[in-house]
């Protein structure tokens, strides 16, 4: 049924009428929206339906990669991931958040979902670069400074943190100052600037103040590092001078651009 018109005359008296209802061009705009509507409805109850009500894309298994200490099934018990919910519903950063919380010894997960039916796992363990022995156990301190595992056995190449805080004099004013979590972070850096050979001799890493912090090797010669600062320079000015001086049994690295051999 055609709109209601209107009539109206030109300058010249001719009439004209003009239609109030929309264009057809329009109207076929219009009608092309309205079934894309409908359409786009369907799919999207179709897709929530796959997602939500479905046994096609639900949480059936679950995989682990990256171990080395811990079992894939330790990580799985830890992830607690609800199998049989809809693989869309897992919360991930939850599942995480979990693996993070039971398992200290690992540094980073990533939780991923594997569609249709899997939840994949990767985890970075820590590594420990020094251990603090406690009674006959050992705990392990990753490099930056976390004490993330206690074992009964220390792991092979991995030195000893010795902590010898004095309670009075110049070390005890450094305890205070840096606090003890600080002064193993400080060892942890010395530790990492060594250079790969010494670092292989290296038996102990003993600290008495943040800049008096020292190693002993596993051959019984010693090294003088002073703080963590420079350790790049520390580790170069090292490495000539016990080239310079290898029947020397103390080196003294504390100021680099001033070395000191001494003993034989």
């Amino acid at each position: 049924m055609a709109g209601p018109t209107t009539e109206e005359r030109t300058p010249r008296g001719e009439r004209r009428q003009e239609s109030s209802g929309p264009p057809p061009l329009l109207r076929r705009h219009l009608r092309t929206i309205v079934v894309l509507a409908i359409a786009l409805a369907f799919l999207g109850s179709g897709a929530f339906w796959l997602l939500y009500g479905s046994d096609l894309v639900r949480a059936e298994k679950v995989s682990v990669s990256g171990t080395r200490i811990l079992t894939a099934e330790q990580v799985r018990e830890a992830a607690d991931v609800p199998l049989g919910k809809p693989l869309i519903s897992v919360d991930t950063d939850a599942v995480a958040s979990r693996v993070s919380r039971k398992l200290p010894r690992i540094d980073t997960v990533d939780v991923e979902r594997s569609w249709p039916h899997g939840i994949t796992l990767k985890v970075t363990e820590r590594t420990p670069v020094l251990l603090v022995q406690k009674g006959g156990k050992f705990i392990e301190v990753d490099d930056e400074g976390v004490r993330f595992a206690t074992v009964s056995r220390a792991p092979e190449g991995v030195p000893t943190l010795e902590l010898d805080l004095s309670r009075s004099g110049s070390a005890a004013a450094s305890l205070r100052r840096f606090g003890e979590a600080r002064l193993v972070r400080e060892a942890v850096r010395v530790a990492g600037a060594v250079p790969g050979p010494v670092a292989r001799l290296t038996r102990t890493v003993k600290v008495r103040s943040y800049d008096d912090i020292s190693l002993e090797l596993k051959d019984g010669r010693t090294i003088a590092w002073g703080s963590s600062e420079a350790g790049a320079a520390k580790g170069r000015t090292l490495t000539a001078l016990m080239k310079a001086a290898p029947r020397a049994r103390h080196f003294d690295v504390s100021v680099p651009t001033a070395p000191a051999s001494s003993g034989s």
